[in-house]
Order: structure tokens, then sequence, then C-alpha cells
């Protein structure tokens, strides 16, 4: 038995219940991967206005010092932006992290035009 489903690369192509089956778990699989990016993304932003406040940046720069944490500490973006959003509520942040999160906040600080704040 054949069915008809649109596809982006073959519009009404015949498919079998197989290939209906396999679309639909791949779409599934599509789906939990946007799910994830979002909320990497939200932790991702939450952080870099923590570093906002912490460093009194822009947040381009916040950027900039959370990938170069990242970095530098071997760890992901994600990891530490989650360090980062305990560390902004009280918690503990990795010394690894914290030290290149000083160094960062630093290095911005010294780049930073003469009469900004």
């Amino acid at each position: 038995m054949a069915f008809f489903a649109m596809s982006r690369r073959h519009p009404l192509q015949p498919l079998s219940v197989t290939d209906l089956v396999l679309e639909h778990e791949r779409l599934h699989e599509e789906i939990d991967q946007l799910q994830h990016a979002l909320t990497s993304h939200a932790v991702i932003d939450q952080a870099i206005g923590a570093v906002v406040a912490f460093g009194r940046m822009p947040p381009d720069d916040a950027w900039l010092v959370l990938r170069e944490v990242s970095q530098r500490t071997n760890t992901k973006v994600r990891t530490v932006a989650e360090h980062v959003l305990k560390f902004a509520q009280g918690g503990a942040l990795p010394d690894t992290e914290l030290e290149a999160l000083r160094r960062a906040l630093a290095r911005r600080a010294a780049h930073e035009p003469a009469g900004q704040s």
C-alpha cells in the first residue's frame, strides 16, 4: 500500500508505511534537537545577561567572554553558561572557569574605550 506525502525534496512521492514510519521518527528526532537548541539558547542568553551585569559591558562583549571561557577551559558554552547562572545566584563556579572568567573580564575591561563605564 502506498500513501502520498509532501516532501520538500520530492513532492507527492509515494511512500510505503515503512517510509512513513521512518519519516515520523526522523521528524521526532528533529523536534527533540530543536527543543534542546531552544533550551540551550535560553540558558546562554541568561548567562550573557549575568556577564553583562558582572562586567558592566554590552551583550556582544559578554558573549565573547562566555565563548573565551569555554575555549580556555575546554568546556561547552552551554555548560559554562549553566555554571555562570549558578554563580550569579550565589553558587560556586569551578576554579578553572572562575579564573578564566576573571581574566576574560579583565581583558574586556582593558579594551574598553576611555570614558565608558
